[in-house]
């Protein structure tokens, strides 16, 4: 199987038909697009008045306001830009992991949903680049336009290796300087990190004035917590093996990981971060319907 048809269901792509990716706040981009630039030029729509000075066109001058002033203004306008989706995709070991109530594993899922967002972002004409990280960047593909660029990104994706410990909070902090231009960066990621330290990676995002959208996606087994027999978890990220009965840690299991989803939620309800739970045994469809519609 090709990789694109790996990633890109046509059935699924056809049913997402209509759904765009908009950003929330002010964006940057390389060219006339949809979007509010946060520069001013004389086109598109009024924003406010400047006082003259010169040089400046005389074609913009706002002869109402003189006659009511005897003073001097220019009409300003906002430009509009196209978006530039930046999608930061989570390649550590635990990405690896899916239980049988799956049918794929968390970064095989996370690789479908971000060539799907890609596919939409690329058919809206903006721009779209991507990063996959450990606890290093592994690959960054700088944003483009170009609807061949979806297999340059799909290309990477196909050859992540989740082998890795993850160090989400440094990465984010990285990027967040690398990121020039403001846009919408897009995590997939499972999050298996201490909160605190990702929290201020995601705020130094929100501090460059990036939109983000935190998509958490997480195996089914992780949140409910099935397990009935003795049974041995293998650890992941250099995490030892354990042999336990399940039913003597289930409520302690599930108390302490509701814990450490609500410090999440806390933290980007604070940031103004947009959060979504991503269960991999959900179709794709109504994951980036719920994601995006109410971005429409």
């Amino acid at each position: 199987m090709e990789s694109s048809q790996k990633y890109l269901d046509p059935k699924i792509l056809a049913r997402l038909e209509g759904l765009r990716l908009r950003a929330r706040r002010v964006v940057e981009g390389y060219v006339s697009g949809v979007h509010r630039s946060p520069y001013h030029g004389f086109s598109i729509e009024f924003a406010e008045h400047r006082e003259y000075a010169p040089g400046d066109d005389l074609r913009y001058l706002d002869w109402k306001v003189f006659g009511r002033t005897d003073r001097y203004y220019l009409k300003q306008f906002e430009e509009e830009t196209n978006l530039i989706c930046y999608l930061v995709l989570d390649t550590s070991e635990s990405m690896r992991y899916r239980s049988s109530a799956a049918a794929m594993s968390k970064l095989e899922y996370a690789q479908c949903t971000a060539a799907a967002l890609a596919y939409l972002v690329l058919q809206q004409q903006d721009s779209v680049g991507l990063v996959t990280f450990d606890q290093e960047i592994r690959a960054l593909v700088r944003p483009a336009s170009s609807p061949s660029h979806i297999q340059q990104l799909i290309h990477v994706m196909d050859e992540s290796a989740p082998e890795r410990k993850t160090d989400s909070g440094a990465i984010f902090h990285d990027l967040a300087e690398r990121f020039k231009k403001r846009g919408i960066v897009v995590i997939l990621s499972d999050l298996f990190d201490d909160v605190a330290k990702m929290m201020t990676g995601l705020k130094h995002f929100r501090h460059r004035r990036h939109d983000v959208i935190l998509l958490h996606v997480l195996d089914p087994a992780e949140l409910d917590f099935p397990f009935r027999q003795i049974t041995m978890f293998k650890g992941l990220e250099q995490l030892p093996e354990v042999v336990v009965d399940p039913r003597a840690l289930r409520r302690a299991y599930l108390k302490e990981f509701g814990a450490y989803v609500h410090r999440l939620q806390q933290g980007c309800r604070m940031q103004q971060i947009d959060y979504s739970q991503v269960r991999t045994d959900q179709s794709l469809e109504v994951v980036l319907s719920t994601c995006l519609a109410p971005r429409m």
